[in-house]
């Protein structure tokens, strides 16, 4: 019952359940998922005669695990490392050259020495594009193995090397390197492409693969017809004038279509001016016609949904006409049924709309008003005079979350009584004081669905059927039961591994009124032409419930990248107003928005969460916009890197993200940004003081003061701007590490979060519950800090002269946690 931030996002994304929540502002979602298949050991060599464009290399000799040569990676320890020692081994290991002579490997002997280990190189072969290292040597973490292959050609020949990895990379090509990305990400075909030249006779290709942890693989193909043209407009569409250069310069047909496109086509639709004016004076053919809208979410869908895979159902209309509306993928794949517009799937947090409607409809009927205090209708719960039904609607109770509990998973599964379900959250610590401050919580909706109930006098489901699915004609809408059976029913899923399996089958008594619904398209389109045509609520109501939300100091608090209404979320896609909001469960993903001034609904629903990564709805679903709405909206930057910057040292630190801190380094004339808990990724120099990744569409300015010094920068994505100050360099004091002793134990941060703290050596350790182990460090004899994010912890003691607790400080917020251990 979440909502999807309106900003790309990377494989996960579930909320933290500590007191940290790592910055969402650089969130990577490239490429086209693929399926790992097993790789075979074949007796075959791994010899091409000729290059095949378009076709990947799956024949292969492999070399490995070799786990990281360093006395800091022993087995008695592995387990120990921090994060931080993680990262910096695996970093030193990944500029290691080879233990092997590399300028003729098939001269070669077939094993080799490395350490205190023999290895021996093994002919592989993979039944798809990507070498699946797991199927070959198992999940072994912080380690690395070699490929070659064999390239015989008649000419040389320079092409586009494209390359996907899981983690890092680095590429030789007959004993020269020709190319190195050390990132933590998972394999995606083409995410890295590599200008060569292949020469007359023999080539030896040879990666170095580096596994940081989890999923280990690669893919590598010279790209050719029919993979150029997707690239090309898929860049055009970027904005990436660089990569387009290189396109362009390799044979890249620049008329050539992709999705019905041609990269004019799509830079137009993304609004890419500087783009447009670059493909046209490259010779861009300006006659060809754009295809039609729905031919190009066709192309866009099945693209996506793949052979045998759950899938969604899209339904699109503007001024009260049905546009598009179909189902695309299985909703059971063990039966083969396919997805239809009348399938049923559990819409989440989209049922939050419905609650929020109900409770503005009794108002209406003059039986509460969104002013009366939650001790009106549950006089028991704690700090109930203090909590207004305004508070619950907006998320700003500072109720806890009880979906984030760590013990919440282990009863999701199981039926239960709306009042035992408050029981279970209701002694819950409050976040923070009602209305200071905005933070999502399915408490305050799971309570107003509960409200509705007790007021009206009917369950939730007769009551959102007699006053809205009724008279709005939603036949194929209600509130989930697992007691019922019904047709046309999707069967949820989650992508585990790379391929779908069935999802946690939630129980939605569970959910109550933050997500209790199931729907279908239609039905939610049905729902979205009553509403915003004033058929349910009076304009008076409307508008209350589409202001955005004020918390107590007047700001609008951090409604995930938007502002909050009443079950709304209101935000802006490329300067056209948008009022929508996500859901999603295990198995299942949803987004229901409008674009008010252009009477544009939009409906998705997926039965697969976590989903394939180009599947998220509301990704999904902005893109659909771009489609119908391009030429009203507002246009987008291009960028190309500027090759006479010289880059100010003063622009290396750290920068508070708030929720975490992007440090920015400078290795090998390159400069790098990376955001805590992400890989670190080279951003390029648009201006003296502009910088932008090419692997996601954000841009990051640095900021001096009158003096000259750099005092902040400002994150541009997503339509959204963050200002982030740099943090001042923190020296590590010099202290007597026997004082550790004292410190070590746990501390209860409340709503099941406890930090742990353990001694290593000369070395303090802090771990809270869901978090990787990181290492905190000594400002003085009490005080410590995070590295990877801007907080700190101060140890107090006792009148005995024990720690008894840690005062911990962090984005404004003072926490007293107690030792308990």
């Amino acid at each position: 019952m979440t909502i999807e931030e309106k900003l790309p996002r990377t494989s996960g994304g579930g909320r933290s359940l500590t007191f940290w929540s790592l910055a969402t502002v650089l969130l990577i979602s490239t490429g086209v998922f693929e399926v790992k298949i097993a790789a075979q050991t074949v007796k075959e060599n791994p010899v091409y005669q000729g290059l095949q464009p378009d076709q990947f290399f799956t024949k292969w000799f492999v070399l490995g695990p070799i786990t990281f040569p360093t006395e800091e990676i022993t087995p008695d320890r592995a387990d120990d490392l921090t994060s931080d020692d993680k990262l910096r081994i695996s970093s030193k290991q990944f500029e290691a050259d080879p233990p092997f002579p590399i300028t003729d490997l098939s001269s070669t002997k077939s094993t080799h020495h490395i350490g205190d280990q023999e290895y021996q190189w093994q002919s592989v072969a993979s039944e798809n594009e990507i070498l699946d290292l797991n199927q070959i040597y198992g999940k072994t973490e912080f380690a690395e193995a070699y490929a070659w292959t064999e390239i015989h050609l008649p000419e040389p020949k320079k092409v586009l090397l494209s390359i996907g990895s899981d983690d890092g990379i680095r590429i030789w090509l007959n004993g020269q390197l020709v190319h190195q990305n050390w990132s933590a990400r998972p394999v995606l075909k083409d995410q890295d492409l590599v200008p060569v030249t292949f020469k007359k006779g023999e080539n030896q290709l040879l990666l170095k693969i580096q596994n940081i942890r989890l999923d280990w693989g690669f893919c590598c193909r010279v790209l050719g017809p029919k993979s150029l043209p997707r690239k090309l407009v898929e860049t055009a569409g970027v904005g990436d004038l660089d990569t387009l250069e290189m396109l362009l310069s390799h044979g890249a047909n620049i008329d050539a279509t992709s999705y019905g496109l041609t990269a004019l086509h799509y830079a137009k639709i993304r609004g890419r001016e500087q783009t447009v004016t670059f493909l046209r004076k490259r010779g861009a053919d300006l006659k060809i016609q754009m295809p039609t809208q729905e031919m190009v979410v066709d192309a866009f869908l099945e693209e996506i949904i793949k052979d045998n895979s759950p899938g969604v159902a899209v339904l699109i209309a503007q001024n009260g006409e049905i546009l598009y509306l179909k189902g695309f993928g299985y909703a059971n794949l063990e039966n083969q049924i396919p997805i239809m517009p009348q399938t049923k799937f559990r819409i989440g947090s989209i049922t939050k709309q419905f609650i929020a409607s109900a409770i503005l409809k009794l108002q209406e009927d003059g039986l509460l008003k969104v002013t009366d205090r939650l001790s009106k209708f549950l006089p028991d719960y704690p700090r109930g005079d203090e909590v207004t039904l305004h508070h619950l609607l907006t998320h700003t109770s500072g109720i806890h979350n009880y979906t984030n509990r760590p013990e919440f998973s282990s009863v999701v599964e199981t039926y239960t009584e709306a009042e035992k379900m408050i029981e279970f959250f209701k002694a819950d610590k409050f976040d923070f004081d009602p209305g200071e401050k905005w933070s999502y919580s399915n408490s305050g909706y799971f309570l107003l669905g509960h409200i509705v109930e007790k007021v009206s006098g009917q369950s939730l489901g007769d009551y959102l059927k007699h006053h809205f699915f009724d008279p709005t004609g939603m036949k194929n809408t209600g509130v989930h039961s697992s007691k019922q059976t019904r047709n046309n029913q999707a069967t949820g899923y989650s992508y585990t591994g790379g391929r779908p399996e069935k999802a946690i089958n939630w129980e939605m008594s569970r959910a109550g009124g933050a997500g209790n619904l199931y729907s279908t398209t239609q039905d939610l389109y049905r729902w979205n032409e009553a509403v915003f045509n004033g058929k349910l609520l009076s304009p008076d109501t409307l508008k209350l419930a589409f202001t955005p939300v004020r918390v107590n100091d007047g700001s609008q608090g951090n409604a995930l990248g938007g502002q909050y209404g009443y079950g709304w979320m209101l935000t802006k896609e490329r300067g056209l107003k948008e009022v929508g909001h996500s859901g999603g469960l295990p198995g299942w993903s949803a987004y229901l928005t409008r674009y008010p001034e252009q009477n544009l609904t939009i409906t998705i629903l997926a039965n697969a969460s976590p989903p394939a990564p180009d599947l998220v709805p509301s990704t999904l679903a902005d893109r659909i916009a771009e489609i119908y709405l391009w030429q009203r909206m507002e246009p987008m930057e291009s960028f190309a890197t500027d090759q006479s910057v010289d880059i100010s040292d003063d622009y290396l630190g750290q920068y508070d993200y708030t929720g975490g801190i992007m440090t920015i380094t400078w290795e090998r004339d390159q400069l790098f940004a990376q955001l805590t808990g992400q890989p670190r990724f080279e951003i390029f120099p648009k201006s003296e003081t502009e910088f932008f990744w090419k692997v996601v569409d954000a841009q990051i300015t640095f900021v001096r003061n009158s003096k000259g010094e750099v005092t902040h920068v400002t994150h541009h994505q997503g339509g959204q701007t963050l200002k982030a100050p740099k943090l001042k360099k923190r020296d590590v004091a010099q202290i007597d590490t026997a004082i550790y002793n004292a410190y070590v134990g746990k501390y209860d941060y409340g709503h099941g979060a406890i930090l742990t703290v353990t001694k290593e050596g000369d070395r303090l350790l802090a771990q809270m519950t869901g978090q990787p182990t990181f290492e905190i460090f000594p400002r003085s004899e009490t005080e410590f800090f995070w590295k990877i994010i801007n907080a700190r912890v101060t140890f107090v003691k006792n009148d005995k002269g024990q720690v008894s607790k840690v005062i911990h400080h962090q984005a404004g917020t003072e926490i007293q946690a107690s030792k308990i251990d």
